[in-house]
């Protein structure tokens, strides 16, 4: 069956691969996917039923149309428990930063996730970014600020930055030249042209 009446059909094509493991081509639901998604995200074990097995896996990346915002394919990692993997946690961001609020400044996001190192049931499924800590101006969050509050390593860059808080950018305007310069300009010249020629004449 090709992938449009796949869908058509109410499932998404699909695929498991992983470490010293076989892919496998499956379709799965699209609406029991879309609650799974919702819940779990891409970092967060599910349980995945194929025929007599169930697989470990990780939602490892997901494709969407976006005219109707639907899934168009899934791609399932099937990860061992009992082995790390380095995987992307989203960041979210809360509260506001006195900079913003009082200095007006305006928070720069570098960054959307960072990657982790850990077992497959110690991913976090998100890591929080308190804003409020930026209490100044060029005052920025780093990578290496962040508290670790599971079993877990970062293994993005320490020195990156996560967030700054920068004063907004005024757009300055440089007068352009004018059409009404323009023309005053090349009348000017025109009018010296013939003060020449009367004196030669």
């Amino acid at each position: 069956m090709k992938p449009g009446a796949i869908r058509a059909s109410g499932l998404i094509p699909a695929e498991i691969y992983g470490k010293q493991f076989e892919n496998k081509h499956i379709t799965v639901s699209a609406k029991e996917f879309g609650k799974v998604f919702e819940e779990a995200g891409e970092n967060t074990i599910v349980n995945l039923k194929v025929g007599g097995e169930v697989y470990p896996v990780i939602i490892h990346d997901h494709q969407m149309d976006p005219l109707t915002d639907k899934f168009v394919s899934v791609d399932f990692f099937k990860v061992r428990l009992d082995e790390k993997i380095t995987a992307p946690i989203p960041l979210e961001f809360v509260d506001e930063s006195v900079a913003v609020k009082e200095m007006g400044g305006v928070l720069v996001k570098s960054m959307d996730e960072i990657e982790v190192e850990a077992l497959p049931s110690s991913l976090p499924h998100e890591i929080t970014i308190d804003v409020s800590v930026i209490t100044e101006i060029d005052g920025s969050i780093y990578v290496k600020d962040l508290p670790i509050s599971g079993d877990y390593e970062i293994v993005t860059d320490p020195d990156a930055v996560i967030a700054t808080v920068t004063l907004t950018e005024e757009e300055i305007e440089e007068p352009a030249a004018s059409v009404e310069n323009i023309v005053t300009e090349g009348e000017a010249k025109r009018a010296e042209s013939a003060k020449a020629e009367s004196e030669e004449a």
